[in-house]
């Protein structure tokens, strides 16, 4: 599992489900987070933290930039590109799953979701980075 001392950015345009998501984090030992608003405010608090962040948690529909359009750009950044990248969504349907993982998204989550399943995510996610 990730250190407990990771860093983690939470970002949803709602701030009940970035209390939900941060709360879902607490409870699997990840203490250290931040919060953001939209892709935009999540690409801003990631560029300028100071801490590194460790592990992006982000809703899909957002104003300004989409969770999608964020990980689109991490991913494209020679500094960011490899963060583990989780996306948080309502949406189900085979081609945003497909356009989520040709994105390079690390792990994708549906709404609504329990902590068990928040675990079981992050931890496939932490799998998939330290096997690599």
């Amino acid at each position: 599992m990730f250190d407990p001392s990771t860093r983690v950015l939470v970002i949803d345009d709602m701030l009940t489900m970035r209390k939900i998501v941060g709360k879902a984090c607490k409870s699997i030992g990840l203490t250290d987070i931040i919060e953001a608003k939209d892709g935009r405010d999540g690409w801003e608090k990631l560029t300028t933290s100071d801490k590194e962040v460790g592990l992006i948690v982000s809703d899909w529909n957002m104003p300004n930039c989409t969770g999608i359009e964020l990980l689109k750009r991490v991913r494209a950044d020679g500094k960011y590109g490899a963060l583990p990248f989780i996306l948080v969504t309502a949406e189900k349907e085979g081609s945003q799953v497909k356009e989520a993982i040709l994105a390079g998204v690390s792990n994708y989550i549906v709404k609504p979701f329990d902590v068990d399943t928040f675990k079981v995510k992050v931890e496939e996610v932490y799998k998939k980075v330290t096997q690599s």
